[in-house]
């Protein structure tokens, strides 16, 4: 098969497994912070969320992730030159982080699955910005195919994840506050009623 077929597989299949990985972040936070819901609505979001990741995790990021890998196996076979470059050895770094990361995603889908329940939605919200950190690792890595610079593009990546971090606890204020407003409103809406 030609050099660029694999390639667009390869790349085809690293974006379904990135969309996989983003998707089942999500869907651990939804199913933790369903445990907070009264019945029936716990047991049904959690029932609905356990099927949801279950089809994602087996359909779509497990075998994407065995396809990208083969595909990428099969462009440095054939192209061993790829090896000796310096930038595919940090960009191999990165794919080996987002191997233990998967690694690890899997085991908080056994957990959930089994409802043992470890994390708290906000440690899922900063565990699930690994991935994103590491795409945009491997990005600038591929397109500027450059290893000299690394110390700035970890520096970067640190930064980056700084934002990230900053970005998520700005967010839960904010939902935090909302929830009071809207708690505030129901008092006086309620005090209204008692009151005609």
């Amino acid at each position: 098969m030609d050099f660029y077929y694999v390639k667009a597989l390869h790349i085809i299949f690293v974006v379904t497994w990135f969309a996989g990985l983003f998707y089942i972040g999500r869907l651990f936070i939804y199913h933790v912070e369903a445990e907070k819901k009264d019945e029936p609505a716990k047991s049904i979001l959690q029932t609905q969320y356990k099927l949801m990741s279950k089809r994602l995790w087996y359909i779509i990021t497990w075998p994407s992730l065995f396809l990208a890998s083969f595909f990428a196996f099969w462009m440095l076979y054939k192209n061993p030159y790829y090896l000796k470059m310096p930038w595919m050895h940090v960009k191999l770094a990165f794919v080996l982080a987002l191997y233990f990361y998967h690694g690890f995603c899997h085991k908080i889908y056994k957990e959930l699955q089994r409802d043992e329940i470890k994390y708290s939605p906000n440690k899922l919200r900063m565990f699930n910005e690994i991935p994103t950190v590491i795409l945009f690792a491997v990005v600038f890595l591929v397109v500027l195919k450059s290893a000299i610079n690394w110390i700035w593009g970890v520096v970067g990546i640190i930064l980056f994840g700084i934002l990230l971090m900053i970005g998520i606890r700005y967010y839960k204020k904010v939902r935090a506050k909302k929830s009071w407003d809207k708690y505030e409103q129901e008092l006086m809406d309620e005090d209204k009623k008692t009151n005609n």
